[in-house]
């Protein structure tokens, strides 16, 4: 752990160097060698100060993790205007969540931010004020000398009180059969339905404790956690990327289509080669594919669609096709409005779908199905919120859905969602 140490010494002496009594957005650097056993996420749940929020890209090759605020966002809208008033360093970052509804949002300027790419890490100590960078650099001094030091992660160790679903089983096969009556009359194409399982637990639940042990079992997966205070959060395990942007350069995907997965290697090909041949799993993925091409053909330059491929992961499989372009414009604005909620997480027609989900779901989805990640002038990357939940105290709301299309099956469907839901319930029940 020496390197953090060594690291906020370095941040400290750089504070020292005379600031301005004037505005202005203005960091400082230290060099993060990855020579010991630094868990960014288990410095994260030391801390007392808040917000906190940790991500990692799904093939591990980035990290990030934020603590403190010095600039708070409602939405990407304003978070990008921000970086462009500010003329911000290219490599500004602003991280935090996009919600279902993608005009509301929870993002955040760090005071302080870690970040690794691949064998490269730094810490970051960002400073800004609207009046005097000498009175934030005084308040920074301060931030840091509150900080604890880490430790080891607990175990989760908690006993279920109170376990229930909403919508009930009976009321989601009801729902499942409206849906497909709604296709069937031309109302959508495809309508996404989602359940939330509250759980009650017999004392409050550690979020960074749970992220962590998602983290070491649910591989191929985005990993997100953002701590508002300390009684709530919203976390999750997803494999599905929303974009990445790199520079006018965007990758985005149709993860759509979702079979079991298996601990025997043949079983769970056996199953993935069923569900590159099925009828109804590729037409939902296509549907969401053509809305994604739909969306961006008249702000990038040439799409290019690869072939599908099977993901597999702990407890399902699903299936992937990868969408390549340039944009016109290097608008992380856009690119939300654009991409978010896609077919995947919502239906199509986009707005048709949202109006049958706010009729018919007995819930707010809140942060599920919007998407966690980061922007910044240079580059962003946000995943879709899936495979999550929410936080609070005690009580922890488990989410999950599935895409309803023409020839879904009711029961099929809840076996769906029951096996998306367990990647993160199998960690804190014993079935």
């Amino acid at each position: 752990m020496h390197s953090i140490f060594l690291a906020l010494e370095h941040l400290r002496n750089q504070l020292v160097s005379a600031l301005p009594a004037t505005p202005g957005l203005r960091h400082f650097d230290a060099a993060f060698p990855l020579n010991d056993a630094f868990d960014p996420l288990a410095w994260l749940g030391a801390q007392h100060a808040f917000p906190q929020f940790y991500w990692q890209q799904r093939n591990g090759d980035e990290e990030l993790a934020a603590l403190g605020a010095v600039a708070h966002f409602t939405s990407l809208a304003s978070a990008s205007r921000f970086l462009h008033q500010q003329n911000a360093h290219q490599d500004t970052r602003i991280c935090g969540l996009n919600a279902f509804n993608p005009q509301r949002g929870s993002l955040f300027l760090p005071r302080l931010l870690w970040r690794r790419n691949a064998g490269t890490a730094t810490l970051r100590l960002q400073l800004w004020s609207e009046r005097s960078l000498a009175d934030d650099a005084r308040a920074a001094e301060d931030f840091l000398h509150q900080l604890q030091n880490a430790n080891a992660i607990r175990p989760l160790s908690v006993k279920v009180m109170l376990e229930t679903h909403r919508p009930q089983k009976s009321e989601w096969l009801r729902l499942v059969r409206q849906a497909t009556d709604a296709i069937a009359h031309g109302n959508v194409e495809k309508v996404v339905l989602a359940r939330a399982t509250d759980i009650a637990f017999n004392q409050p639940l550690n979020a960074v404790a749970l992220i962590a042990a998602s983290r070491a079992l649910n591989f191929n997966c985005y990993h997100f956690c953002m701590v508002f205070d300390a009684r709530n959060a919203f976390l999750g395990s997803t494999p599905e990327r929303l974009w990445r942007r790199r520079g006018t350069l965007l990758r985005t995907e149709a993860l759509a289509g979702t079979v079991a997965s298996h601990t025997d290697e043949k079983q769970a090909q056996r199953l993935g080669d069923w569900l590159m041949k099925d009828d109804k799993n590729q037409r939902e993925n296509m549907l969401v594919v053509e809305d994604i091409c739909q969306r961006l053909q008249n702000a990038t330059l040439t799409l290019e669609v690869l072939p599908a491929q099977v993901v597999r992961l702990r407890k399902v499989q699903h299936l992937r096709r990868c969408i390549w372009t340039e944009l016109d414009d290097a608008s992380d604005e856009l690119c939300l409005q654009w991409l978010q909620p896609t077919a995947a997480v919502a239906g199509l027609p986009r707005q048709a779908a949202r109006e049958f989900i706010d009729k018919v779901e007995p819930f707010d989805r809140e942060w599920y199905a919007g998407s966690a990640g980061y922007l910044s002038p240079e580059q962003s990357e946000f995943c879709v919120a899936l495979r999550s939940a929410r936080v609070e105290g005690s009580a922890l709301r488990l989410y999950a859905g599935a895409g309803i299309v023409s020839g879904s099956d009711p029961e099929q469907e809840w076996q769906e969602i029951e096996n998306k839901a367990a990647g993160l319930r199998s960690l804190l029940l014993r079935d």
